[in-house]
């Protein structure tokens, strides 16, 4: 079975999309599997994260910013703004695809994961995500 997923964010940021691609696995109804998420998108990602404390992503969001900032001198890549070839590095530096075991007709994440869509532009903006759930 294959969904996709709309997810508007609101700009920079992990944005948590956990129940809707659980939702997609109990549509498919499977006992055991795999899902896989895929973004398609090149400034953008995805990561599985903790969500008990809003602090961690806080954290996770500083440390990109410090250590891929924007107006570096050496892009060249910058049509679209001086977070254009950050965004591509951060979505480089994490990932695009995610795979998820199903178990038992769930996700098998563990107590504090969460599936987040990480935002890496500036600007809110409408992002696909195509999930994938095979047994």
């Amino acid at each position: 079975m294959v969904g996709h997923l709309d997810v508007r964010t609101g700009g920079k940021g992990l944005h948590e999309i956990t129940d809707r691609v659980a939702g997609v696995v109990r549509s498919a109804g499977l006992t055991e599997g795999l899902c896989t998420v895929m973004i398609q998108h090149t400034s953008a990602s995805l990561t599985i994260q903790e969500n008990a404390d809003p602090s961690a992503r806080h954290d996770l969001q500083a440390w990109m910013e410090r250590n891929v900032p924007e107006n570096d001198p050496a892009f060249t890549h910058i049509h679209e703004g001086p977070d254009d070839m950050p965004s591509h590095i951060r979505a480089a530096l994490t990932s695009t695809t995610l795979s998820i075991p199903i178990v038992n007709g769930r996700l098998a994440l563990g107590t504090w994961q969460g599936i987040y869509l990480w935002e890496h532009r500036a600007r809110g903006t409408q992002r696909r995500c195509v999930v994938h759930v095979g047994g």
